[in-house]
């Protein structure tokens, strides 16, 4: 029995190191233009990030050409990160509502256009978590800490849930209401028709009694 609870916590810890690595990108970005990058974030969430220029010319000074402006931002307007005119940054902030959160890259114009190649890093939740800071020598072990990842993971999966059922409950009332919409607009749309219909019988029949064919 307590292999087979090893074997599910080895499985379990391999699985929330893949989650941690998918979230880590490269991207290209061709200077005058921008690229945005979303992330959908719950309220109170913890969330970090991390992003660079790679050197074209490694072990040299970057070219003027290299330079980004970068903003993250929510749904709502509100801005949590701003770097001007910079080559690499951070920013870490506990998200203050839920909704989608946006990471926008603008590189500066060149002529001619130049290529920049970008490394973004972007976790939230358990793997935003510093785990160096839990991880003291000599006072928590390697399985000791793999157990609170994955404890912190069940419970952020947890509240993620109960999450997800309150966006279905919001999209099932969402439907609800367009179903009764589009249900009053049909009746107004057949009842015009009819309208419509008697108004050209009427029509007609005035027309064929005044020719007198009626």
């Amino acid at each position: 029995m307590c292999g087979l609870n090893l074997g599910f916590i080895v499985i379990m810890i391999g699985l929330v190191v893949e989650t941690e690595i998918g979230e880590s990108m490269r991207f290209e970005l061709e200077s005058g233009k921008t690229k945005c990058i979303a992330e959908d974030i719950k309220a109170n969430a913890m969330t970090v990030g991390k992003y660079s220029i790679v050197n074209p010319s490694e072990g040299q000074p970057f070219p003027d050409s290299h330079k980004l402006v970068v903003r993250v931002s929510s749904s709502k307007g509100n801005n949590y990160h701003l770097g001007e005119q910079v080559d690499s940054g951070t920013f870490a902030f506990t998200a203050a509502e839920s909704g989608d959160y946006t990471t926008c890259f603008w590189a500066n114009k060149h002529n001619p256009p130049v290529k920049m190649t970008i490394d973004f890093d972007w976790k939230s939740g358990v793997a935003a978590k510093d785990w160096s800071k839990v991880a003291k020598k000599g006072q928590v072990d390697t399985m000791e800490i793999e157990l609170k990842k994955l404890y912190d993971t069940v419970a952020a999966i947890h509240e993620e849930m109960f999450y997800l059922r309150e966006r279905e409950e919001e999209m099932q009332e969402l439907n609800k209401e367009t179903n009764s919409k589009m249900a009053t607009l049909s009746f107004f749309s057949l009842l015009l028709c009819l309208s419509v219909a008697g108004l050209q019988i009427w029509h007609l029949k005035s027309f064929f009694e005044r020719k007198k064919l009626l």
